[in-house]
């Protein structure tokens, strides 16, 4: 399941992108057209900008904006930054040690195929679908 950090850091980024034109956008604005806290979107910025995501500039007129055009953002990649993870089993989250029963598993070709198919969706899919 994709938590609120998750689906808001989609929100907050489809705004951004429809609302740069003028420059920055400023986050307390983001956050009255989505009815979306102020100080919760300040949690998910950070990791949004470290990436290199957006671009914040502090001050009069400041704000953020996108580093890319939304058609180069793959939703995958803006939620594998927020989520902790997307594998729908703990054997196929990232850095999981290798489960001693999957010789045995009569059930991971399943699982490796929903991950494989959420992951392909989720990486078909650009900002700017979301527009």
């Amino acid at each position: 399941m994709i938590s609120t950090r998750g689906r808001y850091a989609l929100r907050v980024m489809a705004d951004i992108a429809s609302n740069q034109e003028d420059g920055y956008v400023p986050m307390k604005d983001v956050a009255k057209r989505q009815g979306l806290s102020l100080k919760y979107l300040e949690q998910i910025i950070p990791p949004l900008t470290k990436n290199g995501m957006i671009v914040g500039v502090q001050g009069k007129g400041g704000g953020y904006r996108l580093t890319k055009k939304p058609k180069d953002y793959r939703i995958g990649d803006i939620l594998r930054l927020t989520e902790k993870e997307l594998a729908p089993v703990g054997c196929l989250a990232k850095g999981a040690p290798v489960c001693e029963r999957r010789p045995q598993c009569k059930t991971i070709g399943f699982w490796e195929g929903l991950n494989d198919a959420v992951n392909d969706y989720l990486d078909s899919k650009t900002l700017e679908d979301l527009l």
